[in-house]
């Protein structure tokens, strides 16, 4: 009977396995014939997929039917090179193309095993440092790093201020180390700021003086500066090229200021000079005043590369005076990747493709070539505001003109609708009805949350809050051609708001505000 028994279990058991075999093979072929490489993506399973990869997959897939799939997602962006609300540099020679891919696979922070990719980064520090008027150091190496954008940068520079500060502070007080920990220093700037100082005002424990600028100038003066500094004031920032309008704030002016206050009140407070768009563009004004480390205060400068440094997007630099008293508080003295090596970055490992693309277009351009572009994009800056200036409605002005004009600022146009026009649209419905036509501008209110309270406050002293603008920002690659598309474009969406933004705007009343943010 077991005998009996068994047999049968057995042949029950081996039909049972052949019957899992015959599925597995059928589903083997089944992936075989839907991922094979010679397989055309829009006929396999993975072009009728509903829906994102919510888990992690279990096959993989062709590299060829992968590349499809991104460049489908890439196809539904913005067009990066009509995107004028951002300042980042999006063109490339395949040349540097080719350089950034080599940087993917160096880790710069060893640098005991890529010593010459990090001396290129060196050398780097070393250009731009010149190019920022520092003064020389014993050792001829320029005190300074490469960063992830100018965010890094920022808060880096931040951070050398603030233990310099605590130094100072706690040697004033005669505190000790732990005592002087329970006291929040503070900083001193422009509501212009950008996003990157509400991180360091979270993350490093800092309090924010926000100085409001007239919406005229988008710019504070040193005096507005020096009448809010304070024992407590690890530093003053200056902006060199605010992103709302892209004004310079009067660095010579805060300095001159700056040095009348330590003197009077005893204090050793610095100038940090956030140049993240400005960085590689003032440094071809000539006719601008000392703004740099030819100022005596200027202790740190900071700037992204990837923006009118012409680098790949992540690239950021921040520069200091000298190391004693700055850059030594955020050096990180690091051994065990086989040697010896000081990081001054937050993060540590980190691709060298940012480093090899700025090295790349430094020694493209050189001097003569980033001043050719700086010429040539604020003359194609003055095609577009002139064009905004020649707009008219029942002879009045169309637009109002916000930016600082066509010298001595960045390449950016900066306007709002006309308020005595009384339109039934604004600026943000504007932006909407633009990025029809396939342009991208950045409009917004002039208000802004408070880092520290979180409350919506006005960004100027003399504009409500309610107010919109937008701007464009003319890079390299907006060519004059462009710029006379874009006029055209913006000519004919307010044409065509004129005429039916009465009934979206009926339409919208039940929503509410939504109207800002919904395309006409």
């Amino acid at each position: 009977f077991f005998r009996v028994f068994f047999r049968l279990a057995t042949m029950s058991t081996v039909e049972e396995l052949q019957a899992q075999v015959q599925t597995l093979q059928a589903q083997l072929a089944a992936t075989k014939k839907h991922t094979a490489p010679e397989m055309y993506y829009y006929g396999s399973k993975l072009a009728s997929k509903v829906g994102d990869f919510g888990h992690f997959p279990k096959n993989g897939v062709p590299p060829r039917t992968v590349e499809r799939m991104i460049q489908d997602y890439h196809l539904l962006d913005s067009k990066e090179r009509l995107n004028t609300s951002s300042y980042v540099n999006v063109v490339f020679e395949p040349e540097e193309e080719r350089v950034a891919v080599m940087g993917m696979k160096i880790n710069l922070a060893d640098q005991t095993v890529y010593p010459s990719s990090f001396k290129m980064h060196d050398e780097v520090v070393n250009m731009i440092g010149n190019l920022w008027n520092v003064p020389p150091s014993a050792d001829g190496q320029v005190a300074g790093a490469g960063t992830v954008g100018s965010t890094e940068a920022c808060l880096l520079a931040g951070l050398a201020m603030k233990f310099r500060w605590r130094e100072w502070y706690m040697k004033k007080h005669n505190l000790t180390h732990k005592e002087v920990l329970g006291v929040v220093p503070n900083c001193v700037m422009s509501t212009m700021y950008q996003a990157a100082w509400e991180k360091f005002f979270k993350y490093m424990d800092i309090e924010p003086i926000l100085v409001q600028p007239s919406y005229k100038t988008m710019t504070v003066t040193g005096a507005q500066i020096a009448e809010h500094v304070n024992e407590r004031t690890c530093m003053v920032i200056g902006i060199m090229g605010n992103h709302y309008g892209g004004q310079y704030d009067p660095i010579w002016d805060i300095d001159e200021a700056i040095e009348k206050v330590n003197q009077e009140k005893g204090l050793q407070v610095g100038i940090h000079v956030d140049a993240a768009s400005g960085g590689f563009i003032a440094p071809f004004q000539p006719y601008l005043p000392p703004w740099d480390f030819r100022l005596k205060n200027v202790l740190s400068i900071s700037a992204s590369g990837h923006k009118f440094g012409q680098s790949v997007c992540g690239t950021g630099w921040v520069v200091w005076r000298h190391r004693e008293g700055l850059s030594e508080h955020v050096a990180i003295s690091v051994t065990y990747l086989g040697g010896k090596g000081d990081s001054y970055t937050l993060n540590f490992s980190r691709p060298a493709s940012g480093v090899y693309v700025q090295y790349y277009k430094v020694i493209r351009l050189g001097w003569e070539g980033y001043a050719a572009l700086e010429e040539n994009m604020m003359a194609n800056t003055k095609i577009l505001r002139d064009g905004l200036k020649a707009m008219t409605k029942d002879g009045k002005p169309r637009f109002v003109m916000l930016d600082a004009g066509d010298t001595g600022c960045l390449p950016v146009v900066t306007a709002m609708l006309n308020p005595e026009l009384n339109l039934e649209y604004d600026d943000v419905r504007l932006q909407y009805q633009i990025a029809e036509h396939q342009w991208y501008v950045s409009a917004y209110k002039m208000s802004f949350n408070h880092p520290a309270t979180e409350q919506l406050e006005d960004l100027f002293c003399d504009m409500q809050g309610q107010q919109t603008m937008f701007r464009v920002v003319v890079k390299s690659n907006l060519t004059a051609k462009l710029a006379l598309h874009l006029l055209e474009s913006i000519q004919e969406c307010v044409e065509f708001l004129d005429e039916h933004a009465h009934k979206a705007s009926h339409r919208a009343k039940t929503h509410g505000d939504q109207h800002l943010h919904a395309p006409c």
